[in-house]
């Protein structure tokens, strides 16, 4: 066979050299957009490690959207969604940056629908990074606490690892996650997962403006009402409180190669899932609410909720039922009432270990008592119903005080903490008092 002439082998060069380029530039996903750049329906920015991927979806008949997946799993799973309010009537749209670095989404008309705030910057880039947080920087700087916006500051319905849940006292940004309207549309739901920093800070489902069931607080090592909380199999969890911010995040171990994500869903249920590689699919580790007694005030006030009992709800010693008739019926929401007056001073305190802490958005916290001065302030305080240490670890530490009604109990056969409840000297009888449990740790 004749070689080819020079002159064609050239042509042929030139034909499967441009080929290649075209081929290399749709296999070679960017992770960045420029200021003078733009994305488009057909186009997707990738994270550095292939992990997410940003890009236009339309998840049923509601419109397209512009959100964040995992780039690797097969099951197309969303964890933002940029205009989750704003749908796109069809497919057509533009992500680009606008005066003064404002990143802007346009419809096929030009017309905006979704946008982020203004940050100025002169030379904005737009870069996902590997953590699924989406960020605008300016172009020579990359250090994270100079993003100028970022994604992770507005979540939809998923916490990733790294997110922060809660608040940013100085801006009063308030981090949140809220469910999609339905497994198909993914505008805002009616079920929110959020932090109440005030008193001992905890965390509330709720479905709009009703509390179906809440966390308890943090007591160094878990949050009170999630006794399997523990730090295993690849996870941390984490819960910062400063007089600049409050906040919760969860962070998968150095060399761990678990993928997880706590999310609130349409249905009403926080849950977490890790992704079984094996089966190609997501594992549900935990949800909530679980059972009768993780339903808020299920046993209304002072009363006890034990999903190991028959009934569920029990009043501790000292009190009884407000409502014999339905609490016979099984109903116990009226709670209890206490059945001796206090007499201030002269009352004592019932140990009740494994317990849930009471709703504390109203308590007073000081964390630098131990827990002999609580106990001696809050029984020279008439008001106080109830302490406890404000942290667990090292045998305990801080002070918790309650001075009203006690709200959403409940007895764990395991986790939990000690809560110590006031009651008149002659409810207290022959029971181990606080001062003898007191000796027992301390001394």
């Amino acid at each position: 066979m004749e070689p080819l002439p020079k002159h064609r082998c050239h042509f042929l060069f030139a034909i499967f050299g441009v080929a290649f380029l075209t081929l290399f530039q749709h296999t070679t996903a960017l992770d960045s957009l420029s200021s003078t750049d733009s994305l488009s329906n057909d186009q997707t920015l990738v994270s550095a490690g292939q992990v997410f991927e940003l890009g236009f979806f339309k998840p049923g008949t509601s419109g397209w959207y512009l959100g964040i997946c995992y780039k690797k799993i097969q099951v197309k799973t969303w964890v933002w969604v940029a205009n989750r309010d704003a749908p796109l009537s069809n497919s057509s749209a533009t992500l680009k940056f606008g005066d003064q670095g404002t990143l802007t989404l346009l419809d096929s008309t030009g017309n905006l629908t979704w946008s982020s705030n203004q940050t100025r910057a002169v030379k904005p880039v737009l870069q996902l990074l590997d953590s699924g947080n989406l960020v605008v920087r300016d172009e020579n700087d990359n250090d994270r606490k100079h993003f100028l916006w970022q994604s992770f500051d507005f979540p939809t319905d998923t916490l990733l690892p790294g997110m922060k849940l809660g608040w940013d006292l100085r801006t009063g940004v308030n981090r949140y996650i809220t469910s999609w309207r339905s497994s198909t549309d993914p505008s805002t739901g009616d079920y929110s997962f959020n932090l109440d920093y005030q008193g001992f800070p905890e965390i509330f489902l709720r479905n709009q403006q009703k509390i179906v069931y809440r966390s308890g607080p943090w007591n160094g090592e878990r949050f009170s009402g999630v006794p399997e909380m523990n730090p295993a199999n690849g996870l941390e969890f984490d819960f910062v409180t400063t007089q600049q911010q409050v906040y919760y995040s969860f962070l998968t171990t150095e060399g761990s190669s678990i993928i997880s994500r706590l999310s609130v869903n349409s249905t009403g249920y926080l849950e977490r899932y890790t992704w079984i590689e094996s089966s190609q699919s997501w594992s549900r580790f935990w949800y909530a609410p679980k059972d009768q007694c993780d339903s808020y005030k299920e046993c209304g006030v002072y009363g006890i909720c034990d999903s190991n009992a028959s009934p569920v709800c029990q009043c501790p010693k000292g009190f009884g039922p407000r409502n014999p008739q339905a609490w016979n019926l099984r109903d116990g929401s009226d709670g209890c009432f206490r059945k001796t007056n206090l007499e201030c001073e002269k009352d004592k305190f019932l140990t009740m270990k494994m317990m849930k802490l009471p709703e504390s958005s109203t308590v007073f916290v000081d964390r630098s008592m131990n827990i002999v001065e609580c106990r001696k302030k809050c029984l020279a305080n008439c008001s106080c119903t109830a302490f406890a240490n404000a942290v667990v670890t090292n045998g305990g530490s801080g002070c918790v005080m309650w001075n009203s009604d006690l709200i959403d109990l409940r007895d764990y056969a395991e986790g939990g903490q000690v809560l110590f409840l006031r009651l008149a000297a002659s409810d207290l009888g022959n029971l181990l008092n606080l001062t003898n449990y007191i000796i027992s740790i301390y001394y």
